[in-house]
């Protein structure tokens, strides 16, 4: 399964960039203007021309998109027209700010749903499971904007707990570590809850059918405590179906953090999408859209490893 997804992985790519051209030609937006601005009603037509020559935006559809797979291949990933720098350089300096809130939400998420989804199947119809399950289901319908916007409300407007975005205190010149932990801790609150509502559900439905399994009331009936029963015999074979739905809801990840990203001005890839897209910087916006596709393919492979170890059986049946 595995080496299926690495063989397709190169056709993949190529399709997504060859939609992105495709998307970019027939869009209403204008890159020209949208980099000039309000400059673009005073500025002659040659010069909107002459930039536009000078992206190559005048020439045909298929000698822009070879070329710019060729500077690809050659490691170049273009200039951002709208932060003027290299985009190798602007996703280098905030890949790494996007990899740490995204990776502590994850870790988050995981534990939570775990920890969560075991109570409500444990506890199944009592007080604790309809509270858990209730509010799964409201945060699903929840967008994940307007739960970033209420928790800001609450934790840095009315009660002035933590800061209500960026890497630090305007004030600071420095990159403190307490300081940015301290500002990341509503981004990744915010983003592991969101996508935590699914998985949460997930284990209560997968944990009360394994609990009803012969296994487990022989483990029951030869006197073994509930917790034991629950957490290593249910859970244990339970969980095998959860590490595929966690590799199917990366792009969900990568949806969310672009909108957490955006609302709490974290410095991250995601939020630079959203600039990117606005500015119609194409440069930037396909750069990110492969790094995106890179992601969800990688997410999706490491869940079918993990699968593979986690279940030998999947191996000896040649799925693998």
């Amino acid at each position: 399964m595995a080496a299926w997804r690495l063989a397709f992985t190169a056709p993949l790519l190529l399709v997504v960039t060859l939609g992105m051209f495709v998307l970019a030609k027939a869009s209403p937006f204008d890159p020209v203007r949208q980099y000039l601005g309000d400059r673009a009603l005073t500025t002659s037509p040659e010069i909107a021309r002459q930039i536009r020559a000078n992206w190559g935006l005048d020439r045909p559809l298929a000698e822009q998109y070879l070329t710019w797979l060729g500077n690809l291949l050659r490691g170049d990933l273009g200039e951002s027209r709208s932060m003027h720098r290299p985009v190798a350089e602007v996703i280098g300096e905030r890949l790494g700010w996007t990899l740490l809130a995204a990776g502590c939400a994850m870790v988050v998420m995981l534990a939570a749903s775990l920890v969560l989804g075991s109570l409500a199947a444990w506890r199944r119809d009592s007080w604790a499971d309809r509270l858990i399950s209730g509010t799964a289901y409201a945060n699903e319908a929840a967008p994940v904007f307007w739960t970033a916007l209420i928790v800001i409300w609450i934790f840095a407007v009315r009660l002035r707990w933590l800061p209500p975005g960026g890497l630090t205190d305007a004030a600071s010149g420095t990159v403190e570590p307490a300081d940015v932990l301290r500002h990341m801790i509503l981004p990744v609150a915010v983003l592991a809850f969101s996508q935590s509502s699914w998985l949460v559900l997930f284990v209560r439905e997968s944990l009360i059918t394994t609990l009803r399994e012969d296994f487990v009331i022989g483990a029951r009936a030869r006197g073994l405590r509930e917790r034991t029963v629950v957490v290593r015999h249910a859970l244990r074979s339970a969980l095998l179906p959860f590490i595929t739905l966690l590799g199917a809801r990366i792009p969900e990840l990568v949806t969310g953090a672009i909108l957490v990203e955006t609302v709490f001005s974290w410095p991250g890839v995601a939020s630079a999408s959203v600039q990117a897209a606005l500015a119609a910087d194409f440069p930037l916006l396909a750069a990110l859209t492969l790094l995106a596709t890179l992601a969800v393919v990688a997410g999706n492979l490491l869940a079918d490893t993990a699968y593979v170890i986690a279940d030998p059986r999947v191996r000896v049946l040649g799925v693998s």
